[in-house]
């Protein structure tokens, strides 16, 4: 279905040039003289690569109705990792390429937000905040404040992250996923 630019808004998934965008940010803009424009801050579905686009008046845009599905992180297998679809218990398979650094933060039963376009799978949003075990780390040494509080630690996915002095191996910590940054202990 075609869309006029007044219609474009922000959480809105388009089409341009055969990728299918979502609308970050809009600005409609009706210059005095001219006729008016919008500008459109998209992020791509495919690999989260961000871009300014200007639309004009005239212009015809395709809406692309993309698919949100429910699935449950199970295993990976070689570089591939199985997923299975909450609604109707399908196992769908992810490459490495396409999982990119989420891999970092899946444990087992996770369960994530997948976006399809006419069954294509296009990208994974892992939740904002997951619960993970401290499975290595040196010990903290009181009053050593010279590296400002932190120490590298790793998690039970295998990922390395910071955390602070205090935290020992066997502790459980909340981690946000999107800047992989320690959040608190649990």
């Amino acid at each position: 279905m075609a869309l006029s630019i007044n219609e474009i808004k922000s959480g809105l998934t388009i089409l341009v040039d055969a990728q299918v965008w979502m609308a970050v940010e809009c600005q409609h803009v009706k210059p005095g003289k001219g006729a008016a424009f919008v500008r459109v801050k998209m992020r791509r579905l495919k690999d989260n690569s961000m871009q300014e686009k200007t639309f004009r008046g005239d212009e015809k845009i395709e809406e692309a109705f993309v698919e949100e599905r429910k699935l449950q992180y199970q295993y990976s297998s070689g570089d591939t990792y199985h997923f299975m679809d909450q609604d109707n218990f399908e196992e769908i398979v992810i490459s490495d390429e396409q999982i990119g650094d989420k891999k970092k933060f899946l444990k087992d039963n996770l369960e994530v937000s997948a976006y399809f376009y006419k069954d294509d799978f296009l990208n994974v949003v892992l939740p904002n905040f997951i619960e993970v075990r401290i499975t290595r780390t040196e010990p903290g040494i009181r009053g050593d404040t010279a590296k400002s509080g932190t120490k590298p630690a790793q998690i039970e996915t295998g990922a390395s992250i910071q955390v602070p002095l205090f935290i020992n191996e066997g502790d459980s910590v909340k981690v946000d996923t999107r800047t992989g940054a320690y959040v608190e202990r649990v």
